[in-house]
């Protein structure tokens, strides 16, 4: 309580004034003490006194006893007024110090300085103004490392199609190429490979920024769930997977966008196709675990090395950079991850390492 800095402020004010009605308190205690202590009263005394003396005296002694009332009075003024001061300095100090700390902080920032923090000391006012500032500061410095890394994965990204397409029309300019059909058809997939990418981006910017337009409505996840591992079945028999969908007890109806949990579902049994052999098998489960429902999606696949485990929600990640371009930009995941977020869920993945398969799972508050 006394860290709060209207209530130290408050102390010295009352602290000011306790001084001074302290003093005069004093002094009318003293003359009252000095009465009581005499056999006649002290006016009377005084009052026969002044009767027996000459007027100019008189006069003189009065003009005397203002001077002294006058100067006692200007003491205890003067004696609380630099008390008062001396607090306020001290006060002051408090105060200005943390802000002017705050404000080189804060100049450091306006010029793109995001390392800046400053130190939370004081009072609670301050201690919480400078927390909420590094807080900010680091917002903004986690920002702005995702915008740069953001601008050169997609500076990665674009320069190949754009050297692909650029060589190729060079070639057809020269006559390397003939501008037949199989020629258009490579470029073509070069151009939907570059809208893939910008689409992509696109909604990774909105998810991660909490902006995807969500259409919620009432959906029972047990019949999405097998609905969209049913469009996967061929896909799965043609390289000699097995693919089975387990409802562990009731699955229940929750509000969300069923065709954004679809994108996610698709994503995950892609990938599980994608990295598993002929003879593998992938299991799609649904179970609740109160207060949250799970959705698992199991494969005995190529699995994720452990160094590379926590970077798979990463922007153009790719596990295998062995692997073609046209297997994924490495979007997919990251996508997933945000629709999850922006439906108050998350997205996990484990695996025991290399050869050992991987299981993601879809984690939604039950409600």
């Amino acid at each position: 309580m006394l860290n709060r800095l209207w209530v130290r402020l408050s102390l010295v004010i009352v602290g000011v004034g306790l001084l001074i009605l302290g003093s005069a308190f004093t002094i009318e205690f003293a003359s009252r003490l000095w009465e009581s202590q005499s056999p006649v009263s002290l006016e009377q005394e005084v009052a026969e006194a002044i009767g027996q003396l000459p007027d100019e005296t008189v006069a003189r002694l009065r003009e005397r006893m203002a001077q002294n009332a006058t100067r006692a009075a200007t003491t205890v003024i003067i004696s609380a007024s630099i008390i008062g001061v001396v607090a306020g300095i001290l006060l002051s100090r408090s105060l200005t110090a943390p802000l002017q700390k705050l404000e080189t902080a804060a100049n450091a920032i306006k010029a793109y300085d995001y390392k800046q923090r400053v130190p939370a000391e004081g009072s609670q006012e301050l201690v919480a103004l400078a927390t909420a500032f590094n807080a900010m500061a680091e917002r903004l410095d986690e920002s702005e490392t995702l915008r740069r890394n953001l601008l050169a994965d997609v500076a990665h990204e674009l320069r190949h199609p754009l050297h692909v397409l650029q060589g190729n029309l060079h070639a057809i300019l020269d006559g390397v190429y003939e501008l037949n059909e199989a020629e258009i058809g490579r470029l073509l997939t070069q151009t939907q490979h570059l809208t893939t990418l910008v689409n992509d981006l696109h909604e990774l910017a909105q998810a991660e920024a909490h902006q995807l337009p969500l259409h919620v409505q009432p959906v029972a996840i047990g019949e999405l769930v097998k609905e969209t591992a049913v469009s996967f079945k061929p896909t799965a028999a043609a390289k000699a997977i097995t693919l089975t969908v387990e409802l562990l007890g009731a699955t229940p109806t929750l509000q969300l966008d069923p065709q954004r949990l679809r994108q996610v579902l698709n994503n995950l049994l892609s990938n599980a196709l994608r990295y598993s052999e002929a003879g593998g098998h992938i299991v799609v489960s649904v179970e609740q675990q109160p207060p949250h429902l799970l959705v698992h999606v199991r494969d005995n696949g190529q699995g994720i090395a452990p160094d590379k485990l926590p970077y798979v929600f990463d922007r153009f990640y790719r596990g295998d950079t062995a692997r073609s371009r046209g297997d994924g930009i490495g979007l997919g995941l990251a996508i997933a991850k945000a629709i999850v977020e922006q439906h108050e869920g998350e997205l996990t993945a484990v695996s025991a390492g290399l050869g050992h398969g991987s299981t993601f799972t879809i984690s939604l508050p039950l409600r």
